[in-house]
């Protein structure tokens, strides 16, 4: 597409936008002669000496905004036309692009299959929260079937752009899961049909796409998580994955405002670290960077960054990504000091059912009543211990809930405790329809409040070595082992949005997790932990339709009986 020295514009829907700004710097696409970007939604100032490029998701609105673009006459808004659109345009908008005097000015239509947002190297979004609505509210039982439809259309792209193939599984017991599963699988054969050698690859037959509902496990969103990215994302104010502080000492700016995202490894190497060991490792990794830079430090100078940014002006940009970590793990620190520190031990013993010498929890109810009558605790917090109540004993009777909401002073937010029964969940014992999964027993040792496992750590692990149940996980397509395809081994690519040579780029097998209705940060650090526990044999990516924080998943319940949701 890039000429040199011939500059073009970039033209994009909200949607297509969300997904280049996950991919690239503004300096990415400077770098590959893109002069202007713009929102094909709003009024532009005609360029016609300039080509436009035309990244578009494939919907009427945005095809018509394409079509009205090279209307005028007598010069059009741009000297030409490049088109690409994230997924499969349908067949209608299609014609009326042919029918359009846009074909004038086309020099290229392709239909890419990018329509996800690759939010880590391991985790995946389809970018759309209001999902959970359609998908979980009774008021939305008509808009279900086109969510699913589209949803599966965003899978099949995700597999297209790993150039796999894989088996697909479900829940068994969940209609969705079961609905998705084959729509996904419809859509996956016809972009194999069109791409024969999609999914060929040595190990490549061995690849799943598991696909498992929200309420399959309702207690990891509620928990408090004492893992550093997924604390940090429920005790601070992070919005759009910016943490912003108060620095002192380093510079003249006071707020400091930071992303965190891949760019900065220090926040990939501390990010699914326990927040008890997060200070220690920032503070050992400090003082090897400055030895390394042949500074001597001590304590005092460690705990005061300025000192050391005196000495090594030029190193100012290392320096600061230190400072960000320790303002991050000393913020936690600060919001989990008292009350959240007692809220842990008791949601640990309820998620479990045990507590911390393994005995048995005979008395729930007795566990929970100082926090429900603490005046200082906040009502999600209380409905979150709450909830892990009522699910240890599969329902209390509608008298003891009520009971709980009035000693817990909830009764605004009283909609989430019965909104819950929406995912399954059982609130009162009469809904107690679902078998808890059989939990694995888990040797390895743990932090006393970190003892829970989400569910899909388990399933992760079977699904890897083979021993998942076939009636609890049925499959609907176990494709065939294909011949292994050394033509094809050279075009994948692994972490998708990161630029690798063809000798990077992932051959083993995958297991693809989707979740409906949001997926935990703690459920995300999981998918990491197996891929590493398997010595790099498999690859797990995980994603869902959005990235759930408690807050968040507690809103959402929230609102699944207002008729048309408040924004979250």
């Amino acid at each position: 597409m890039k000429k040199d020295g011939e500059w073009k514009v970039l033209i994009m829907d909200h949607p297509s936008t969300r997904i280049v700004s996950s991919c690239f710097k503004m300096s990415d696409l400077l770098a590959e002669g893109i002069t202007i970007i713009e929102d094909i939604n709003k009024r532009r100032e005609p360029l016609p000496s300039l080509e436009a490029i035309y990244l578009l998701s494939p919907t009427e609105t945005s095809v018509h905004a394409l079509i009205n673009d090279f209307k005028g006459s007598p010069t059009f808004l741009y000297k030409a036309a490049h088109v690409f659109f994230t997924d499969t345009c349908p067949e209608d908008l299609f014609k009326e692009l042919g029918k359009s005097r846009i074909i004038k000015a086309i020099k290229t239509l392709k239909e890419i299959n990018v329509a996800f947002l690759p939010y880590e190297s391991q985790v995946y979004s389809l970018d759309n929260p209001q999902s959970f609505h359609n998908l979980f509210s009774p008021y939305c039982r008509e808009d279900k079937n086109s969510q699913l439809e589209r949803m599966a259309e965003q899978i099949a792209t995700l597999c297209d752009t790993l150039k796999e193939y894989p088996s697909i599984r479900y829940r068994n017991g969940a209609e969705d899961c079961c609905l998705l599963a084959h729509a996904v699988l419809a859509k996956l054969n016809a972009f194999k049909a069109d791409n024969p050698t999609m999914g060929e690859g040595p190990d490549k037959s061995r690849s799943q796409l598991l696909i498992v509902d929200r309420s399959y496990d309702v207690v990891s969103p509620l928990l408090h998580e004492l893992t550093f990215q997924a604390m940090a994302y429920d005790l601070l104010n992070i919005q759009q994955d910016t943490y912003r502080y108060e620095s002192t000492g380093i510079s003249d700016a006071r707020e400091k405002v930071v992303l965190l995202d891949e760019d900065d490894d220090l926040w990939v190497q501390l990010r699914h670290m326990h927040i008890a060991d997060v200070s220690k490792k920032v503070t050992e990794l400090l003082r090897t960077f400055c030895e390394s830079k042949r500074l001597t430090t001590d304590k005092a100078n460690i705990k005061d960054l300025s000192q050391i940014l005196k000495k090594m002006p030029q190193y100012q940009k290392e320096l600061h990504k230190y400072s960000t970590h320790l303002h991050l793990a000393e913020d936690c620190m600060n919001n989990f000091k008292g009350t959240v520190e007692k809220l842990c031990a008791a949601e640990q013993d309820l998620a479990t059912g045990t507590d911390v010498d393994g005995e048995k929890v005979k008395n729930p109810m007795k566990n929970i009543v100082p926090i429900v009558l603490d005046p200082s605790v906040s009502a999600f917090d209380k409905i979150r211990i709450i909830l892990l109540c009522v699910f240890l004993q599969n329902g209390i009777s509608e008298e003891n809930l009520m009971k709980l909401i009035q000693h817990a002073n909830i009764q605004q937010e009283r909609d989430v405790l019965y909104n819950m029964h929406c995912l399954g969940a059982p609130i009162m014992p009469e809904d107690s329809g679902q078998m808890k999964p059989v939990r694995k027993v888990r040797l390895e040792s743990t932090y006393q409040l970190s003892r829970w496992t989400p569910i899909l750590k388990d399933v992760m692990e079977d699904a890897i070595e083979d021993k998942l149940d076939k009636k609890l996980w049925p499959y609907v397509s176990c494709p065939a082992p294909g011949p292994s395809s050394q033509a094809a081994v050279s075009a994948r690519f692994g972490h998708w949005h990161k630029t690798k040579t063809a000798a990077e780029h992932r051959i083993g097998p995958r297991l693809i997790i989707y979740v409906l209705g949001g997926v935990t940060m703690s459920e995300m650090r999981c998918a990491y932990e197996v891929t590493e526990a398997t010595d790099g044999k498999w690859e797990v990516l995980i994603g869902s339709s959005h990235i759930l924080t408690p807050k968040q998943f507690l809103e959402d319940v929230r609102n699944l009986t207002e008729q048309t949701p408040l924004k979250s």
